[in-house]
């Protein structure tokens, strides 16, 4: 089967969008999905600064929606052909993490997402010269017209919803939103800090003004801020003098909760120093130095936790999400702009520069 995607040849270079080949069918327990709109994320842009651990050439992508095209048919599978879903990260399903309800934390997370995918299913996809492709990127690869993934990483949803605008639901809203739901378990009367109103943040925020929390955001681009205003945060700029005493003054003596998006060291160190006692701090971004914590900051309890895909189970939370945006509570469709996958190159140079929150890249359907 031959199809048009965007490949990453090296970790310098442009994506180039070819032609590749699926050399195999859905095995048992895979489904083949026709893509409809796919999500950019940090993490694929990520890629470029791995340090070569991320094998390439690769096609990335890991925010697909689509439609089922083929399904293995095998005696576990709950999605067949036509019906339409949301692709999420890929877990084994059966360590101790997966079996206790915690995915995000599955003891082969690194490999099956990350670095090399399942170790007994060799590279299928290959560029038209013949060329091996790096296994599936977060089970997915769908930056491209066609994404083969594990049944587990799909979740069906009603086909009267725009599919194509869906995909984020998978990763970047779903870890935003969920450190909220999920991990911090917020509602009326908690008060939260976003550090960063990018995708992540911004989902954090529209998350803990749904379900009634006070929430603050914070970040350096005067924009972000305003988007953030209009999903119910108070702003507050990351240069704000004294930002931490700022925090504690509009949040009645400290926050119950903060969520970092940044890793910038200042700023977590700022959220610690406005937490109330007991208060939590929740990390999502990958840390790229030593974080050297102030003294005090962790002082009265307070505490600090890395936070993996918003501790989701995308089959529970990615339809909660999908109905908080129905009741008008959860605008997401509103971060998003759209792009044709060719122009995979132009949506990242917006998404680096943050002229953009959300790009979603749109298959044309060229290939077969």
């Amino acid at each position: 089967m031959k199809f048009q995607a965007a490949v990453l040849r090296s970790y310098e270079s442009p994506f180039t969008v070819e032609e590749v080949v699926l050399r195999t069918e859905p095995a048992e327990g895979e489904i083949l999905v026709e893509i409809a709109g796919t999500g950019m994320c940090g993490t694929d842009l990520a890629v470029r600064g791995s340090g070569g651990r991320s094998p390439l050439p690769a096609v990335l992508g890991h925010e697909g929606a689509g439609v089922v095209v083929q399904a293995s048919g095998g005696p576990a599978d709950a999605i067949d052909v036509g019906d339409h879903v949301v692709l999420s990260f890929d877990s084994c399903g059966h360590c101790p993490n997966c079996r206790g309800a915690a995915p995000a934390y599955c003891d082969s997370f690194a490999s099956l997402n990350l670095f090399g995918g399942r170790e007994e299913q060799p590279p299928r996809l290959t560029d038209a010269a013949g060329e091996a492709l790096a296994p599936r990127w977060f089970g997915q690869s769908s930056f491209a017209e066609y994404a083969l993934v594990p049944v587990r990483n799909a979740v069906r949803v009603d086909p009267a919803l725009p599919l194509e605008l869906l995909g984020p639901l998978g990763c970047g809203f779903l870890t935003g939103a969920g450190a909220v739901l999920n991990t911090f378990g917020a509602g009326p009367g908690d008060t939260l800090v976003v550090l960063g109103a990018g995708a992540v943040g911004l989902a954090a925020v529209m998350a803990a003004t749904a379900v009634g929390a006070a929430v603050l955001a914070v970040d350096r681009h005067p924009e972000r801020l305003t988007l953030a205003e209009r999903f119910g945060a108070t702003p507050l700029h990351a240069a704000s003098p004294d930002l931490h005493g700022r925090i504690r003054s509009l949040t009645d003596g400290g926050a119950r909760y903060a969520l970092d998006t940044t890793a910038a060291p200042p700023l977590i160190n700022n959220a610690l120093h406005a937490l109330r006692p007991m208060g939590t701090l929740g990390l999502v971004a990958r840390l790229r130095a030593p974080l050297s914590l102030e003294p005090g900051t962790l002082d009265r309890g307070r505490g600090i936790r890395h936070i993996c895909e918003g501790d989701a189970v995308p089959g529970v939370l990615i339809p909660r999400l999908i109905a908080l945006w129905q009741a008008g509570c959860f605008p997401f469709d509103q971060l998003i702009r759209t792009y044709p996958l060719a122009g995979v190159n132009e949506a990242e140079r917006d998404c680096a520069a943050g002229r953009v929150v959300k790009p979603v890249l749109l298959p044309e359907r060229t290939g077969r």
